[in-house]
Order: structure tokens, then C-alpha cells, then sequence
């Protein structure tokens, strides 16, 4: 009932109301003493010389999204100026269920031109976003929502936030078509909207079957197999690959490609704090900061040990903090977001004073790498989960069929049904041939296993899941409600890779 519900209700494209004027990618923290007027609106966007018309989603001030100080109230008046039917998400944010934004679950669409007000705490620091939960989301219905500390706000850093996305001309309706088609069809249909393949020579054609997505440098099992670049080629008897569903005309940080990026001036020897959003709806990315070392210091809005680097993996729906120090001479430095297996990029450049700065094309020499687990196996969360043993716990399959589209999460345990104060585990086995960026509503949790190896990971709301590999998260469950749990890849989720965790004493 509910899946045919959500289907009815995605959106179409976005309705022209008013143009707006580009969005300044800045913002200031608001007073915890007013509510804030929040607006969904249209605007018009240039992308490769065309205009597009795309939602909107900032303050009165013609600023996106928001910024907020840890321990106020989330104290908002959501406007509804479009012509169509929507809500919005607060992803990383826990507020009660009522509030949490996914379409009659249970609150109801958000009508033209009807106003809502929400009033809970903000909870604790840290990189989020919100989002459409409707095919609105490809239509660019996303912004920035960052909740600072104390510490944040002392700190002599300068905060750069980058929402990524991927962009379409088509409407959402007509790419989810061509998905289903291109899944159907007998080798054919590649183009904007199509399957696409990215294997090895033997692999074409090949249909109702996607890859080895995220299992780069693994066996089928897991295990390491050195020397092998699963994008590039395919062992025999394998199934064929799909990195990525969709071609995209266009991939965009901060609204804009890499052929016209942002710009951000930044000091000679300063500090630099990274936010990172990909609000990508079914691209996965590699951020690489170039000659700029640089340290992971948090996940998904939430502080880990830091880990140094120069690429970190980001999928759908993830966010990433990384800090970064800039050189004392005058310098240019792009901070790219590298598709996955495949030429595409984008990002911005960071610069400071009297710096010489190149154009840089949308197209890289080397494909993106592919994502993997590497990087969340070596992730520990600064303030994990207490010690104890879950309550109940409920082994998950995820599958998939490329031929009819259809995505599904499957419970050997029945359905997702937890109390109030358990500790709940949820051990997931990734059976289809893509990867699933799997997302908990209202709640974050530890990764605790990767592939049966036992770990005390991060503490995130969105981990990745790669084929054939097996990833156990732990929560602790304090929120009451009827929890979406799913693929935050949009078209996986609007064909059925959706659950729930429900409280069985709250409803």
C-alpha cells in the first residue's frame, strides 16, 4: 500500500514560478530566539548553456539551505511556494517521526502553496543535508543543512560547503522509463536515461545483470586479489557490470560544472574544513583533493579518528568533513569529485590571493575509481556504541533484477519490529550485482562487521554496500515511530528497495 502511494505521489518536474537569482554558497548561523521561514521554490539554472528550471530550497535571504548552532531548536516554517505537492527530509537530523519528512509516513504532502511549521532539537554538530523523498530529489529539491558546536564556531578554520548532484535535462519520470526500458530492451538504448555498462570487451548486451560495483581489488568473497581493476575487465563466467545507471548531462558542485567552477578564496596558510554532500541521486564519487593533503575527520555529519589522505570514496547520500592546510605561497587548488568508473568530474577550486588559476575540462584522463570498503574498514568512530549485546537482530538480503527494475530488501526474520531501548542489529548480505548506499531514518548507527570480520566502525546514517559483500550495523532505538530503512540510490528506492524499522510499542 504504501509503495503504490509513494509511487502516485513522486513528482513531476519542476513547476516555473519566478526566477531566482544564482545561489552564494555561504551562510550564517540563525539566532536559536526566531523561527526561520524555509522556502521550496523554482529557479532558473544554466548548465552547459542551457537553462533548466530546477526547485529551490533556502531562506528568505536567497540563501540555500540552512546553518544552525548545536543545542538550539530546529524552529522552522516550511514554505511551500511551488505549484506542485511535496516535503522535505532532514537527513542526519532525528526528529520525531511526525516530523521526519517522507510522504504520508504518516505526515501528508506539503501542498502548493500550505505552510508547515517544525519545532524539535537540533541534536549534535555535524555535515547534513535535506532533501525531497519524491523523484523531486533528481530535480535538485536538496540543500545544505549544517549544525555547528561550539568547538566548530572557535576553531580558526574556514568551513567550504560542496553539495555535488547529478543533472539531467530529461524529467525524473522519463529517466526511471528509460531505466526500465533500457533493462527490457536486448542491447540497445544507450544515451541519456540508459543503463550503461562499464566492463570489460564480452560483457556487452548482456541484460538483467549489473557488476562488481565496490568490489575493486576483492573476490567474489571478499577476499583481496591483488592487481585486478575490476572496471577495466571481467573474468569469465562473471556477471556484467553496471557501475552507474544513468548518463547524466551534466555533474555539478554547488550548481555549477567544472567548465565554470566555483571559485573560493581561501588564506595562504590557512586552515580549511571541507563539508561535503553528495546529493547525488544515483552517482557515486571519489573526492580527491589534489596536492592538498587531507584528513577525514568525520562521516556522515559524526567525528571519527582522523584518517589522512588524498582520496576519499563518498556515495549517495553520504557526507564527508575533511580538513586540509593550505600552503603558505600563493596557490590554486581544485578539490574534484571523480565519478565512479568513469571520465566525469566536477568540483571547485580553492584559491588564494594572486593565484594563477587553469581551466580545468569535465573530463578526466582515467575513470573514476570504484568504490569499495576499503576506506570504511579503516574508520573508528570517536564516540562509539556502548558495549552490549543487541536485542534482536535480523539478517537482510538485498536484490535486484536489471531486467524489470525492481529492487528489494528481504528480512530472513520477518519484519523490521523493535521496542524501545533495544540495541538493534541489522546484518545486510548484498546479493544483487549493484551497490546500495542503505540509509536509516531517524536514527544513527554503528558499522560493526564488514564481509564477517567484526569491527568497532563508524557511526554514520548511510553506509555503502557492495555486491556480493556483507556489512552488520547496530542502533540503539530511543525514537518511536515507523522507520523508512533504504537504498539512498533514488531510483533503487522508488522501485522497491524500501523498508521499515517499526516500534512495536508506538504504533
Amino acid at each position: 500500500m504504501y509503495r503504490r502511494q509513494f509511487l502516485k505521489t513522486l513528482a513531476i518536474g519542476a513547476a516555473a514560478i519566478a526566477p531566482s537569482t544564482k545561489y552564494p554558497w555561504s551562510n550564517e548561523a540563525r539566532a536559536a530566539t526566531s523561527t526561520i521561514d524555509l522556502s521550496v521554490s523554482s529557479r532558473v539554472l544554466e548548465v552547459n548553456g542551457k537553462a533548466a528550471t530546477v526547485f529551490g530550497l533556502g531562506t528568505s535571504d536567497g540563501k540555500p539551505g540552512l546553518v544552525l548552532n548545536a543545542g538550539d531548536d530546529f524552529d522552522v516554517n516550511l514554505l511551500n511556494r511551488t505549484k506542485e505537492d511535496t516535503l522535505i527530509h532532514w537527513h542526519g537530523l532525528t526528529p520525531p517521526w511526525g516530523m521526519d519528512g517522507v510522504p504520508d509516513n504518516p505526515a501528508k504532502l506539503l501542498r502548493a502553496g500550505e505552510n508547515r511549521h517544525y519545532l524539535f532539537p537540533v541534536g549534535q554538530g555535524g555535515t547534513h543535508w535535506m532533501h525531497a523523498h519524491t523523484l523531486q530529489e533528481q530535480s535538485l529539491l536538496a540543500a545544505p543543512l549544517i549544525v555547528r558546536t561550539a568547538d566548530d564556531l572557535a576553531r580558526d578554520e574556514q568551513e567550504v560547503v560542496i553539495l555535488l548532484h547529478d543533472f539531467s535535462f530529461k524529467t525524473p519520470e522519463e529517466l526511471l522509463s528509460g531505466l526500465k526500458a533500457a533493462g527490457s530492451s536486448s542491447g540497445g538504448g544507450m544515451g541519456h536515461g540508459a543503463m550503461t555498462g562499464h566492463m570489460g570487451a564480452g560483457m556487452e548486451g548482456m541484460q538483467g545483470m549489473n557488476g562488481m560495483q565496490g568490489m575493486h581489488g576483492q573476490s567474489m568473497s571478499g577476499m583481496s586479489m591483488p592487481g585486478m581493476n575490476m572496471p577495466d575487465m571481467a573474468m569469465p563466467g562473471m556477471m556484467a557490470m553496471d557501475l552507474n545507471d544513468i548518463e547524466y548531462d551534466a555533474y555539478l558542485a554547488n550548481d555549477r560544472t567544472l567548465d565554470d567552477p566555483e571559485v573560493i578564496a581561501v588564506e595562504k596558510g590557512g586552515r580549511v574544513r571541507l563539508r561535503i554532500i553528495n546529493g547525488a541521486t544515483a552517482t557515486a564519487f571519489t573526492i580527491d583533493t589534489g596536492t592538498l593533503a587531507g584528513e577525514l575527520i568525520a562521516v556522515d555529519g559524526i567525528d571519527v579518528v582522523p584518517v589522512p589522505g588524498h582520496r576519499f570514496p563518498v556515495s549517495m547520500g553520504q557526507r564527508l568533513d575533511i580538513r586540509l592546510q593550505v600552503p603558505p605561497a600563493s596557490g590554486a587548488f581544485p578539490i574534484l569529485a571523480l565519478r565512479e568508473g568513469a571520465r566525469e568530474r566536477s568540483g571547485v577550486i580553492l584559491a588564494t590571493s594572486g593565484a594563477s588559476i587553469s581551466k580545468l575540462g569535465t573530463d578526466a584522463a582515467d575513470n573514476g575509481p570504484v568504490l569499495d570498503l576499503a576506506l570504511e574498514e579503516k574508520l573508528q568512530a570517536v564516540k562509539p556504541l556502548s558495549p552490549r549485546a543487541p536485542d534482536r537482530t535480523y539478517a537482510l538480503t538485498l536484490s535486484g533484477d536489471m531486467a524489470s527494475y525492481v529492487w528489494e530488501i528481504g528480512s530472513a526474520d520477518g519484519p523490521l519490529k523493535v521496542v524501545t531501548g533495544n540495541r538493534v542489529e541489522l546484518a545486510m548480505r548484498n546479493m544483487s550485482m549493484m551497490a546500495h548506499p542503505m540509509h536509516l531514518h531517524g536514527h544513527h548507527f554503528q558499522v560493526v562487521a564488514i564481509n564477517g570480520k567484526r569491527i568497532d566502525g563508524a557511526v554514520r546514517d548511510t553506509v555503502l554496500v557492495p555486491p556480493m559483500a556483507q556489512v552488520a550495523i547496530q542502533f540503539d532505538a530511543p525514537n518511536p515511530g515507523r522507520w523508512p530503512f533504504h537504498c539512498h540510490h533514488l531510483y533503487h528506492m522508488a522501485t522497491g528497495m524500501m523498508s521499515f524499522v517499526t516500534y512495536e510499542n508506538a504504533l
